[in-house]
C-alpha cells in the first residue's frame, strides 16, 4: 500500500469508529510517514467530528452502515487533504451486537479520488481477529483501488 501510494504521489487518511487499527498497521512500514496524512479515531461516531457524518445518515442508517462508512471515508478524505481514505466502522465485540446487526459486523469504506466504496463484512472471531480481518480488508479495498488506477 505505501509503495502504491509513493508511486501515484498520492497520501491516505483513514477514520476508524471502532477498530482504530488501520492507521497503527501502516506506520509500522518504511515511509509510511510519507504517505500518511492522519488518522482519526472517534469512539462512538457522531456527526460533529471531523468527518462530518451527516445527522440525517446516522438517524436513518446508524453508525454501523455502508451509507456512514463511505461519508466516514470522503469526510476524511477531505479533512486530511487526501487523496485515498479508508473508514471502519462496526461490531468488534464482545458484546454490543444485535439480531440486525451482530457482533463481527464492520462496513469498511475506501475513498481513492472522490471514488468511493463500501464493503459489508462479518467477522467471526475475537475482538483482536475482528480488528485485524478489518484492516486486511481495508488494505486489501486499497490497494485493488489503487491498481485500478493504473489500467
Amino acid at each position: 500500500v505505501v509503495e502504491l501510494l509513493a508511486e501515484h504521489k498520492m497520501t491516505v487518511t483513514t477514520a476508524e469508529s471502532a477498530q482504530a487499527a488501520d492507521a497503527a498497521t501502516l506506520v509500522n512500514v518504511p515511509g509510511a510517514s510519507d504517505v500518511l496524512n492522519e488518522g482519526i479515531s472517534h469512539i462512538p461516531m457522531k456527526e460533529d467530528t471531523l468527518v462530518n457524518v451527516s445527522p440525517e445518515t446516522l438517524e436513518r442508517y446508524g453508525a454501523v452502515s455502508s451509507q456512514t462508512a463511505k461519508e466516514m471515508a470522503n469526510g476524511a478524505a477531505k479533512a486530511a487533504k487526501a487523496e485515498a481514505a479508508l473508514s471502519a466502522t462496526g461490531i468488534a465485540g464482545p458484546g454490543g451486537g444485535t439480531e440486525e446487526k451482530p457482533e463481527g459486523l464492520v462496513y469498511i469504506g475506501c475513498s481513492v479520488n472522490g471514488k468511493t466504496t463500501a464493503k459489508r463484512c462479518v467477522f467471526d472471531g475475537n475482538r483482536m481477529e475482528n480488528r485485524q480481518h478489518t484492516v486486511e480488508t481495508a488494505l486489501e479495498m486499497l490497494v485493488e483501488a489503487l491498481e485500478n488506477l493504473e489500467k
